[in-house]
């Protein structure tokens, strides 16, 4: 595992990093990279998404597209990786609590490159984080939401 002085010092996070910090695994791991990191400020992260995604055969058959839930799981991971590198917050874990102001502008579909940038705006007594996220495909507004997260004892 990387000590903190090379999570913090690092601008980028490989698959294998990201996976020490989050617990999510095939096929729910969504996150393929972290490409910007502020500590305890944002995060930008890719998805890239590929035919080969589990959900695409049923959605839709003939024109698939990545679920809008997918697209907002995906920018909660990016979420996760900021808590997950906040040094009192290490080891512990939180849960999607909530999601105001979501909307979803174009389609993202298999070949895009999700990115997502993720604004930390609040953390309450270590316990309720409140992020602010947007998704683009080639600088265009796909996805925008905010996001609670819940401390899970």
């Amino acid at each position: 595992m990387t000590t903190d002085s090379e999570t913090l010092d690092s601008q980028i996070l490989t698959v294998e990093q990201i996976q020490e910090l989050l617990p999510h695994r095939y096929p729910f791991a969504l996150v393929d990279r972290i490409l910007e990191y502020v500590p305890r400020e944002r995060a930008v992260g890719l998805k890239n998404v590929t035919f080969n995604e589990p959900y695409f055969p049923g959605h839709i058959p003939g024109r698939p597209l990545m679920p809008g839930v997918m697209q907002i799981e995906s920018m909660a991971q990016v979420g996760g990786t900021i808590l997950m590198q906040i040094p009192e917050l290490k080891g512990k874990f939180f849960a999607f609590a909530g999601i105001d102001k979501v909307r979803f502008r174009r389609p993202v579909v298999p070949g895009d490159q999700l990115i997502m940038t993720v604004e930390l705006l609040a953390l309450k007594r270590n316990r309720i984080a409140k992020m602010q996220g947007t998704g683009e495909v080639n600088g265009q507004l796909a996805v925008q939401a905010e996001m609670l997260f819940s401390l899970i004892d």
